[in-house]
């Protein structure tokens, strides 16, 4: 398993070294990391768990023109590579699949613990002081308001609607980082998740009070 995790990361780093800095390697390295103590508790496949977190943003489609099977396929044919059991790689490519936010507002086909690990993992580096950062780091790469009061946030969204959306940075926070911590899967992720989602309303008190 060491050598299998080794390649990966170094696969990971190698494919993402010029990667948008909310979803780097450093994002990844996060999320392993959240994903490893989670499963400390979870007992999941933890193979599976690591190969996932890894590879969960090894192509993420919204930076691939909207190309939702080319993180699974770059995925897979690297997992291939190293001659992992088709199993093994289809469940990881499930997980890719299955993991983002969008994935939630439409219908539910795949689900294992193994995917609720991992999700809750990549949630907690969507929210907290990591979260905030990694909002207006996207929203300035795609060159979007920070804040615009004529433009009220769009709660329940459809999947086409939220990945369409060009709302100003503040909206985010309404529209899907503070819905984050009650859509926790494990018990340690929801744990994790009420000190971050606290620091966010802070953070909206003081931003408020600045505007």
């Amino acid at each position: 398993m060491d050598t299998t995790i080794d390649q990966t990361i170094t696969f990971v780093k190698k494919t993402l070294a010029n990667a948008e800095a909310g979803h780097d390697w450093f994002h990844i390295e996060r999320v392993y990391k959240n994903a490893i103590h989670i499963n400390a508790i979870e007992k999941a496949d933890a193979l599976v768990v690591a190969l996932a977190a890894l590879l969960h943003d090894i192509a993420d489609a919204k930076f691939n023109n909207g190309d939702e099977e080319i993180g699974p396929r770059i995925a897979g044919d690297f997992m291939k590579s190293i001659g992992l059991e088709p199993a093994i790689i289809e469940h990881v490519q499930q997980i890719i699949r299955n993991l983002s936010y969008k994935t939630s507002l439409g219908l539910v086909t795949f689900q294992s613990k193994e995917l609720d690990v991992v999700q809750d993992a990549d949630r907690l580096d969507a929210i907290g002081a990591i979260g905030i950062a990694r909002a207006f780091t996207y929203g300035g790469y795609k060159n979007r308001v920070l804040y615009d009061p004529e433009i009220k946030p769009k709660l329940n969204m459809s999947k086409e609607e939220y990945k369409n959306t060009t709302a100003p940075t503040i909206n985010h926070f309404y529209e899907k980082l503070l819905l984050l911590k009650d859509l926790m899967k494990t018990g340690e992720g929801k744990k994790m998740a009420r000190q971050r989602h606290d620091f966010m309303l802070a953070y909206l008190d003081q931003f408020y009070l600045e505007v």
